[in-house]
């Protein structure tokens, strides 16, 4: 075993490498974010896009399907969900997530190249990740090393929190308890005058919808 910086590196028998991050709170600012999405070939934005604007675990977003996206109300039904064993769950229990009406019309662009019961991103975790890592090593990320797809999902939770969104209403939406956020989230302070107009005109109507009426 090998380590360098935050990051563990473990050999294998067969010789192969892998390794284990040690900072696992990393998230994206969003000139990380634009830089990244943009380097990426269109056809290999959507799955990362769709994590990005509702904060779903992998799993969760490789199983949704046109007829799991109501593109009217600008809602998403994540249905294949995290079981909690320790709660004593035998199922995850599924969750309805809002997206704003601009990404809305995006999503629905993509899923018109679908059938309504299509799995509409269709990559490996194995896959979303090397594609991630290369990609920020590519575009010159230091700590490229320290990211997996998770992070996205990281990344969106902190732009809640930096919005102000209430915590219950934030804890909800990730499917996570209070203990949880809180022990996997950081300040929100981190945010420059900068990011934080970067950040509302990233999440779009997100949360502004409802705040109309």
């Amino acid at each position: 075993m090998e380590i360098q910086k935050d990051i563990i590196i473990k050999q294998l028998k067969d010789g192969r490498k892998y390794t284990i991050r040690l900072d696992r709170h990393r998230f994206f600012f969003p000139d990380e974010w634009k830089k990244f999405i943009n380097s990426l070939k269109e056809k290999k934005r959507p799955l990362f896009e769709f994590i990005f604007n509702t904060g779903a675990r992998f799993d969760e977003a490789v199983h949704i399907r046109p007829c799991d996206v109501d593109f009217e109300k600008c809602n998403v039904r994540l249905w294949k969900t995290k079981t909690k064993a320790k709660k004593g769950e035998k199922f995850g229990k599924p969750r309805i997530v809002s997206i704003s009406t601009q990404y809305s019309k995006k999503l629905k662009k993509h899923a018109n190249n679908f059938r309504n019961d299509e799995y509409m991103f269709k990559m490996t975790i194995q896959g979303a990740n090397q594609l991630l890592k290369r990609t920020l090593k590519k575009i010159g990320v230091k700590d490229w090393y320290n990211f997996s797809t998770h992070n996205i999902r990281k990344t969106h939770g902190m732009y809640l929190k930096a919005l102000g969104i209430d915590i219950a209403e934030i804890c909800t939406r990730l499917g996570h308890d209070y203990n949880t956020y809180i022990s996997h989230y950081g300040s929100a302070d981190v945010f420059s005058d900068s990011d934080m107009r970067k950040i509302k005109e990233m999440l779009g109507d997100l949360y502004m919808r409802q705040r109309r009426f």
